[in-house]
């Protein structure tokens, strides 16, 4: 009861941060992308985000700016390893259909729910190596000692793996 509580409550602060850490980055991009009349006129604009440090890697950049050519936009700025802006004419519609991506996609790489389920994976395998540890230091269960650095091991590589997958 009390593994499912502390799940429940790291659960809800970790979406109460992401929540509040992306109104933080929409008003941080509020600022960042001013436009007067000039700049607007016949331009449209997107900020594609990704939810790791996807563009920190140049091929993932160069990628993902070479499938928006395909529709006509142009990178304008690279606000950080998460964030980048993007413009094209207003007129480059017609040829949206011909490209298998979509025009008006605004994120890339490791998607939310992903992530979320990523996460969840984490803090279940931390708990239950801490039930597990706990039972068997108690010893009502007769556990070999080897069973530790197995546990131990298994989790930093599970961790390690989920890192480097949420890099891209």
């Amino acid at each position: 009861m009390s593994g499912t509580v502390v799940t429940s409550v790291a659960t809800g602060a970790a979406i109460a941060a992401a929540a509040a850490h992306a109104a933080k980055l929409r008003k941080e991009e509020e600022q960042m992308t001013s436009y007067n009349g000039n700049d607007m006129d016949g331009w449209e604009f997107k900020i594609v985000r990704a939810n790791t440090e996807y563009f920190r890697k140049p091929e993932n950049l160069k990628k993902v700016r070479d499938e928006e050519a395909q529709n006509g936009w142009e990178m304008v700025e690279k606000f950080d390893n998460n964030r980048v802006r993007f413009k094209r004419k207003a007129n480059r519609h017609s040829g949206d259909n011909l490209s298998g991506i979509d025009p008006y996609r605004t994120t890339v790489g490791i998607g939310n729910g992903n992530l979320v389920a990523m996460i969840l994976g984490i803090i279940g395998l931390f708990i239950a190596g801490l039930v597990l540890f706990a039972v068997t230091m108690k010893g009502s269960v007769d556990v070999p000692i080897i069973i530790f650095p197995v546990l131990v091991i298994v989790l930093v590589v599970g961790i390690i793996f989920a890192v480097k997958k949420a890099r891209g």
